[in-house]
């Protein structure tokens, strides 16, 4: 264990990470490990500083002070053609998609190989035939296959969805940074993705790390809660310890809308949020 009582074999360790934009900070002091093959979501009320997390550990977002450590490497010394091949292996979900609706779904997921290919057979797309055949395999995953010759943006918001998150797979990540994956998709779409998701996580040994704002699907999907409040953590456990109480004192005057059905039960032992971690 290191002095911020973090494991040295964990594959993800963020160290006291803070991103300021002018005197506000986003993220600020944030510290945790995650071990391989977790599926973890950040939970947080609205401007808590979970999407600025993700984008800092895939370096979208400049790291102010802290360190990211990603199997003993450190993310935040990474330049050039070293920093692209990080922000491939840390794939990012997004909540709109970023898809380029004008193309193919074919081509949209093999845009999640040109961290490995040279620029001119880019912008040519010569993509290898090995490479079509590893998109075609992760459109088969998600049911997609189908659409391949299809523009996305003809595609309802669960299918680009699941496009891509085949994009990120034929990143081969490491790890998979869902930003607010399903927050504008409805019940039924919703499910799909996050199954999407937990098939990566258990069937690859992919980990997620996914921010989510609702409870109930936090609790359902992940095997453990980072809460966030005014860009610190102000909770981190399993989801049975998250009680009405905490959840509360997180989310504040959203409370109401994203607890859904939450436990009554108090707190373990042990299992608190500091009031100075929620102000």
């Amino acid at each position: 264990m290191n002095e911020a009582g973090l494991s040295e074999q964990c594959m993800l360790r963020v160290e006291g990470l803070a991103c300021r934009f002018g005197t506000k900070a986003a993220v600020d002091d944030v510290s945790f490990a995650i071990e391989p093959g977790a599926f973890v979501g950040v939970i947080g009320r609205s401007g808590a500083g979970k999407s600025t997390l993700l984008r800092t550990i895939n370096r979208l977002a400049p790291i102010t002070a802290g360190r990211i450590v990603f199997d003993g490497i450190d993310v935040g010394a990474l330049k050039g053609r070293d920093l692209r091949k990080w922000r491939a292996r840390s794939a990012m979900i997004f909540q709109q998609f970023n898809l380029i609706g004008r193309l193919d779904v074919l081509t949209n997921v093999l845009m999640g190989r040109l961290s490995e290919m040279p620029s001119w057979r880019s912008l040519l797309q010569l993509w290898p035939e090995q490479d079509v055949a590893v998109a075609m395999s992760a459109l088969e995953q998600f049911d997609m296959a189908q659409y391949a010759a299809q523009r996305t943006d003809q595609l309802s918001g669960g299918q680009q969805q699941r496009v891509a998150i085949a994009r990120a797979m034929v990143q081969e990540p490491g790890i998979i940074l869902a930003d607010e994956p399903i927050a504008s998709l409805d019940p039924r779409n919703t499910k799909i993705v996050m199954d999407a998701l937990l098939r990566i996580n258990k069937h690859f040994g992919i980990t997620v790390l996914c921010n989510l704002h609702s409870l109930d699907l936090a609790r359902s999907y992940c095997d453990r809660l980072i809460g966030m409040a005014a860009g610190r953590v102000a909770f981190d456990g399993v989801p049975s310890a998250l009680t009405e109480h905490i959840a509360r004192e997180l989310y504040d005057l959203e409370a109401n809308e994203v607890m859904g059905t939450m436990p009554a039960a108090e707190a373990p032992v042990g299992e608190t949020v500091s009031a100075a971690a929620i102000a």
